[in-house]
């Protein structure tokens, strides 16, 4: 039970608007002036026998003073007859009393409000403490809202203010009242005011209810946006901490968050990071397979090879000093594994191409992964040789592991310390592959390197019997020189309105731009053609950068590695790589 206090009966007294001189304890006179006859307040006079109580007033306090004596708290002062002998209320004091009771059931409705979208919210968790919360604003918000309704039905009532005083009060202190008399007016025995109560709230709780169904229809319309977008990755700053120079033209890039602590995004073994950069006035973004493994997490790491026709390539190998920031995409794939897609790995690569391979063993040796990986690795000269000191140490305390290096141009010079190359010569082959791996038909393979080093390998691999779902492969970089099929796509560009049979066209449907698509044109080049951004950085389809929704028509890729069955299923597509003998519709 709730046991007053008077800091408590203050506040109700307050919310009617009366000054603090109204609640001051009456004097013996004015007590013995408003109940003649009773003893003075505060006690009997001296000598005197107490006198048995009237059956007006003092029975009124006397039946109050025993509740609050049960419910242990002191006995009641005599506050209340300065204000049963109020005279009615001005109508200053009415208005203030009115506008109370609306603040009341204002600021009521609020904390129903709150309260229903909280519990709305933490109903489908687990999340106790935010229900009960919830309950508890409902609660406090139906009595405010209560307690303002009631007074705006004791003023249109006409009550007196004893009556307006004592209502008010009970209300506040959850007291019971004598039994309210029986309404003969409203519908099903109920006043109007209680009726249009009623209305009010249930009005109310319609309204809380109609927001939900909208707010639930707006958070599936946006789930549904957000599964059938293309996936958008992390993308900010990195510094560069240090730079290893592996051979004359190859250098690793050690990358750390500027902020400190871990690397701001996780990544599989195998796949890559899209650097963007301003030159010549222009946006160039370029893609490099992070070499370091995925179980270290302080930084992260690329190797890249200077191309000397290579915009980014020659900026970083020349330029890139410790310290320096990198705008950096991450990261992206499918050239992955994790040791979870089969018993045993081959890897085979090519100059620079070993890098993805290479966290794929620093992965799989940080893990302890104790079935066979098999590292078969193919250089022009001992010089180029990557990462070999590493790979020779991870041998020596990895049994599993096996690296099977050969060099196509080993006359000479050697590597290490200038000593003559003793191992395996000449290009990748047949013998090689087999004498480097057995049971090669029963094990995975990713094949990463040149693109004609690539078609050669996955050619002998399949000669040699190993199922086509078994091979990934990788290329860096399209097969055309950049400045060659550039130059071929322009003048196929040139050619087109002039052509005896008219070509297809491709429509972007956000830019608003048509572009021509003569045979051997991919999406991606009719795009830069005409001026429509598409984002890309490998042009071989291994990256999935260029990736973009098709609306209508039918294309065919050579190189589709970056989807997945779902995206393709969405009608996602690679720029680089699709082309189109009909007219396209493409959202970009």
């Amino acid at each position: 039970m709730i046991r007053p206090c008077p800091s408590v009966m203050l506040a109700a007294m307050m919310a009617l608007g009366l000054s603090a001189s109204g609640y001051a304890q009456v004097s013996p006179e004015e007590h013995a002036k408003h109940h003649p006859g009773a003893a003075p307040a505060g006690g009997q006079p001296a000598g005197q026998q107490p006198s048995p109580p009237s059956p007006g007033a003092g029975g009124m306090m006397e039946g109050m003073g025993e509740m609050m004596k049960n419910m242990g708290a002191p006995p009641p002062k005599a506050l209340y007859p300065s204000l049963m002998d109020l005279p009615d209320l001005p109508p200053e004091k009415r208005d203030e009393v009115q506008r109370t009771a609306h603040e009341r059931m204002k600021s009521g409705a609020d904390l129903l409000a709150q309260g229903l979208d909280q519990l709305v919210k933490a109903a489908p968790t687990t999340d106790y403490a935010s229900m009960q919360e919830a309950v508890a604003k409902l609660r406090e918000g139906l009595a405010r809202f209560d307690s303002g309704l009631a007074a705006h039905r004791a003023i249109a009532e006409g009550k007196d203010p004893r009556a307006l005083a004592m209502q008010w009060f009970k209300g506040q202190m959850n007291l019971p009242g004598p039994p309210a008399a029986a309404v003969t007016h409203g519908l099903w025995g109920m006043s109007w005011e209680h009726l249009v109560g009623m209305a009010l709230l249930i009005a109310f709780a319609a309204a809380m209810i109609v927001m939900y169904f909208f707010k639930m229809q707006r958070a599936a319309k946006l789930l549904q946006q957000l599964a059938t977008a293309p996936p958008r990755s992390w993308g900010g700053s990195l510094r560069v901490t240090r730079v290893f120079a592996e051979t004359p033209v190859i250098k690793t890039f050690r990358l750390v968050d500027p902020a400190g602590g871990p690397i701001p995004f996780t990544f599989l073994a195998g796949q890559f990071l899209t650097l963007t950069m301003a030159k010549d006035g222009r946006t160039v973004k370029r893609s490099y397979t992070i070499a370091s493994s995925p179980a270290q997490r302080d930084y992260v790491e690329i190797t890249v090879k200077r191309e000397d026709q290579g915009v980014v390539s020659r900026y970083l190998c020349d330029e890139v000093k410790e310290g320096a920031l990198l705008q950096v995409s991450a990261p992206q794939g499918v050239f992955t594994f994790t040791g979870t897609e089969a018993d045993s790995i081959v890897l085979i690569g090519a100059g620079v191409g070993a890098t993805p391979l290479m966290s794929v063993v620093r992965f799989l040796t940080d893990r302890g992964w104790a079935k066979p990986i098999y590292f078969v690795l193919s250089f022009r000269t001992p010089e180029e040789y990557l990462f070999r000191e590493e790979l020779d140490y991870l041998q020596r305390r990895h049994p599993n592991l096996h690296v099977s290096p050969t060099m196509s141009r080993a006359d000479g010079a050697g590597g290490a310390g200038g000593a003559a190359w003793t191992g395996a010569k000449g290009r990748l082959s047949k013998e090689f592959i087999t004498q480097s791996v057995p049971d090669l038909t029963k094990r995975r393979v990713h094949v990463c390197g040149p693109a004609a080093m690539m078609d050669s390998a996955r050619a002998i691999l399949l000669e040699l019997g190993v199922p086509s779902d078994r091979i990934r492969t990788e290329a860096f970089g399209p097969a055309e020189k950049p400045h060659e099929r550039q130059a071929a796509v322009q003048a196929a560009m040139a050619e087109a309105p002039s052509a005896a049979t008219p070509h297809p066209k491709v429509a972007f449907t956000i830019s608003g731009k048509t572009a021509p698509l003569p045979p051997n044109t991919t999406v991606l080049e009719a795009a830069e053609h005409v001026g429509v951004s598409i984002d890309a950085s490998c042009r071989a389809g291994t990256c999935g950068t260029c990736k973009v929704r098709l609306l209508k028509g039918a294309v065919t890729m050579a190189v589709e590695d970056s989807l997945t069955a779902d995206e393709k299923a969405r009608g996602i597509i690679l720029a680089c790589q699709a082309k189109a003998t009909a007219n396209i519709e493409v959202e970009a």
